[in-house]
Order: structure tokens, then sequence, then C-alpha cells
């Protein structure tokens, strides 16, 4: 359960509404979980979906972006961020097998080196913050320098993401199934 309650739109005082309307119109309805339990700090809640959608523009291929937030939450073992980007890797051009193998993709012959480079990085940078110059260089030979910022503030986001979830102890929606 929660450590704060799920704010839902019919619990909202008048000038919140405002807030539930963006997010119908932005994100998944019924509305997640972790964006009910934001809602308790409405300001930081419109900041936090205004960062999140400038994530998803840019020069960074959404389906790097997706396997590096998929390992993020390979690596810290979120069943949350791994059951809602699931589906937004499907959408990006994973297959089913590359979604099966995230865990272990070292081992996994599903990717290709440039996959590889990114998902390491996500990987080193979640478990020891700072990167190995090996490590970087491997996705920067393959990114161009925007590329590299775009990946980086994407994994630095959803390592802030699952560390909400896990402080607030955010709960899976029904309909989504626990990978781990």
């Amino acid at each position: 359960m929660a450590r704060v309650p799920y704010l839902r739109r019919e619990d909202a005082d008048v000038e919140r509404k405002p807030l539930y309307d963006r997010l119908e119109a932005e994100r998944k309805v019924p509305t997640a979980n972790i964006f009910l339990a934001l809602a308790n700090a409405p300001a930081q809640l419109d900041a936090f979906l205004t960062y999140a959608n400038s994530l998803r523009g840019g020069e960074l291929s959404s389906k790097l972006r997706e396997l590096a937030i998929l390992t993020v939450g390979h690596t810290t073992r979120s069943a949350y961020e791994v059951a809602h980007h699931q589906s937004h890797g499907l959408k990006a051009g994973l297959s089913e097998e590359q979604l099966a193998a995230v865990a272990d993709f070292e081992a996994a012959d599903v990717f290709d080196e440039t996959e590889k480079a990114v998902m390491r990085l996500a990987r080193e940078s979640t478990l020891q913050v700072h990167v190995s110059e090996e490590t970087w260089q491997a996705a920067a030979a393959r990114l161009t320098d925007r590329q590299m910022v775009e990946l980086a503030l994407s994994i630095a986001w959803y390592n802030s993401g699952v560390r909400l979830m896990g402080l607030l102890d955010i709960d899976l929606e029904n309909g989504y199934v626990n990978p781990f």
C-alpha cells in the first residue's frame, strides 16, 4: 500500500482539475498510481510531467531510450518500471524476445552492439553512479553528443523515478504483471 494517498480527480479541489485534464490528455486512462501519488504535490507533478515529456523528443531513438529505461528497471528490480515500460518498448520496436532478454542482455544475441553499449551505460550508471571511460566511450562511439546527453538525462530521470516509486511504495495497478 502506498505511503501517501492516491488522489483521484473526484478527490481534487476545483483548482486541481486542470492537472487531471492534463494527466488524462498526456497519459494513459485510468491514471497510473505514480501520478495519483504525486498529485499530493500538484506544482511538482505539473513540472514532473513537463520534464518527462521533454525526454520523449529529441534525437535519441525511442528504442534505445526504452532499452535504457528497462535496463534501469531490471537493475533496480523495479516491477513498476519494467511492467509499465514493456508496452512502450514494444511500441518503440523492441521484440518480445528482446524484452525477455533485457535482464541478461550480455548473454543475449538479440541486441546489436549499440543497444548493448546503451544498456551497459544504463546498468553501470544505475549501480555505480560514475561510469567508466570505457563504458562511456563504447556508447559515445555510436551516438552523437546530443544523443549521449539525452541518454544520460533519461537514465538519470528513470533512476529518480524508481527511487520515488520505492520510497512512496507505489502499487502496481491491476492488469499489470509483476515481471519478477
